[in-house]
């Protein structure tokens, strides 16, 4: 069963949803399944697990990031660059926009309703159901209501992200899974897919799945962990 995702795709979450990793192995992984892949990275806020962490390791794969300006980065007020509001209007086959965590992060996107205007957008919700605020229903409907009035675009899916980073097993994975699988349902929304860790990808059972499974390969991390390799398929 593979992800199905096209055109502009915006990935929101909550702080520590792990929205960024998903973003990262999920341009990866589309882009080896040879999906022309193009990535922005508008996480103004949290300065330390961003997309561009991991500029050279999509750059490896042939897949163009676009940053803001570097003299912006730190700004108050968004200032986007050009090319982010060209790549919007001219999408490739594939266009992710990561943005930054809970509604402060998604306030950036409001400056995108003129190159946005008229297209078709998938804005998907990351949910780590073992993160504060996003361990119930109605913490996730909570958040899902506050970045869709900052960014004034409404989440039309979900992604399931359940790990403890390392401390993650097995059983948790499928925990997780049910829990993001009744969110969706709950929502009426659909599941685009969930995460499995890559060390533990072997291990699970593929088929207690009814959506597609990306595997993370974990690329920010501390300098004394290692950094897999993007793009493992299933």
């Amino acid at each position: 069963m593979g992800i199905n995702l096209e055109g502009i795709v915006i990935i929101v979450g909550n702080y520590g949803s792990g929205k960024t990793e998903v973003s990262v192995n999920l341009a990866a992984h589309q882009k080896k399944a040879g999906i022309d892949v193009r990535v922005a990275d508008l996480d103004l806020v949290n300065s330390y697990f961003r997309t561009r962490e991991a500029r050279k390791a999509l750059e490896s794969l042939g897949i163009d990031l676009v940053l803001p300006p570097e003299q912006y980065l730190q700004a108050d007020l968004p200032i986007l660059s050009p090319r982010v509001a060209g790549m919007i209007m001219q999408p490739s086959q594939l266009t992710l926009i990561d943005a930054g965590g809970d509604d402060v992060g998604a306030t950036v996107l409001a400056a995108l309703a003129d190159p946005l205007k008229g297209k078709t957008i998938r804005m998907l919700q990351v949910v780590n159901p073992f993160r504060p605020f996003t361990d119930t229903v109605q913490g996730c409907l909570k958040i899902r209501k506050a970045i869709e009035a900052a960014s004034k675009i409404p989440i039309n899916g979900i992604i399931g992200n359940p790990n403890l980073i390392d401390e993650t097993t097995v059983d948790d994975i499928y925990t997780g899974y049910e829990f993001v699988r009744g969110l969706s349902e709950q929502c009426d929304l659909p599941l685009e897919f969930t995460t499995v860790p890559g060390e533990l990808i072997s291990t699970v059972d593929l088929h207690r799945f009814s959506c597609p499974v990306l595997p993370i390969q974990r690329q920010l991390v501390p300098p004394w962990k290692e950094i897999r390799q993007l793009g493992t398929a299933v």
